[in-house]
């Protein structure tokens, strides 16, 4: 039975959040307002607790959470947002989480956000980091991790460095990741009513200001319809009460058609990206994530790096009608 924590969130997120992703007019006066507001540094207490140094990648900040001495493992985080909201301290507080009860390191890029950028410079700029980190780091040592839309990010970054012959990730660790945009799934639209935080008009409009005219049944945008076996280990954390949870299980199922040893965490009553708001589910959650990644990878196919080939970057794809 969901905590009483949980029904309290869920009731605030429906009566604020949810209304951001309304319609469109409402999803471009929230990112108005948020552009005012909005803080990508960590915040003052994790500076405190963890040994965090910036750089810049493309113009664009990335922070590293240096890992406990000895340790090789690093993970790329990329945050969830909906590819319009900037990085936020409840997802600094998971990265915290992780880094301190894992000692990994932990790269974070505060990559170019829409509308005022789109999916050429989003994976343009991530896809640097990522070569930056192989030229410091095996792949076999890497992990991928990201919340909604950065778990979208994941995948489609793992499928692209499969595409340019680049080494593979060794695992993913996708938190209520966004896999489908062409809402080809009737279930989707049945599932909106009891999320209290998404919605179908506003989520369409930011696929919309971020995707540079892709096509949404292109797996650069919606990577359900990419080459699944490419994709490592994964451990996948979807909700019963979030609209993208149909499609979350889709992929999974079909991931295992392809090969990809998957794992899914499926907590009924939970919403979108419920592991980054403290509470009692939220623990359960973390608490998989730390085993999963304790353990020791599957063995995978081995992709040999084509250092001839140019920075990982968008190909153009067939522009929507």
């Amino acid at each position: 039975m969901p905590s009483f924590k949980s029904h309290l969130v869920s009731f605030i997120l429906r009566h604020s959040r949810k209304k951001a992703f309304a319609s469109p007019e409402n999803l471009q006066r929230w990112i108005a307002y948020a552009r005012k507001t909005e803080d990508h540094h960590p915040p003052a207490l994790l500076r405190e607790r963890l040994d965090i140094t910036e750089r810049s990648v493309n113009g664009f900040p990335v922070y590293e959470i240096a890992p406990k001495a000895g340790e090789r493992r690093r993970i790329l985080y990329m945050h969830g947002g909906a590819y319009v909201f900037q990085i936020t301290s409840y997802h600094w507080g998971l990265i915290a989480e992780v880094a301190e009860r894992l000692g990994f390191g932990i790269t974070v890029p505060i990559y170019p956000i829409a509308p005022e950028y789109d999916f050429h410079a989003m994976f343009g700029m991530v896809g640097d980091v990522y070569r930056q980190m192989l030229d410091e780091t095996d792949a076999e040592d890497i992990v991928f991790m990201g919340d909604s839309a950065g778990g979208n990010m994941a995948v489609v970054l793992t499928m692209m460095a499969a595409e340019e012959g680049l080494p593979l990730p060794s695992r993913h660790v996708l938190i209520s990741p966004g896999l489908d945009m062409s809402l080809s799934n009737p279930e989707v639209f049945e599932a909106e009513r009891n999320d209290p935080w998404l919605g179908i008009s506003g989520g369409l409009e930011a696929i919309r200001m971020y995707s540079a005219g892709i096509d949404r049944r292109d797996w650069h945008i919606s990577p359900l319809y990419g080459d699944l076996s490419v994709l490592p280990q994964t451990l996948l954390l979807t909700g019963s009460h979030d609209l993208l949870s149909p499609d979350n299980l889709i992929f999974a199922k079909k991931a295992r058609a392809a090969g990809v040893d998957i794992d899914v965490v499926y907590e009924e009553g939970m919403f979108h990206v419920w592991p980054l708001i403290e509470m009692p589910e939220a623990r359960r959650a973390r608490d998989s994530i730390v085993a999963f990644l304790e353990g020791e990878p599957t063995k995978r196919r081995a992709t040999a790096r084509r250092t001839a080939r140019p920075a990982l970057a968008a190909r153009p794809a067939q522009a929507a009608e």
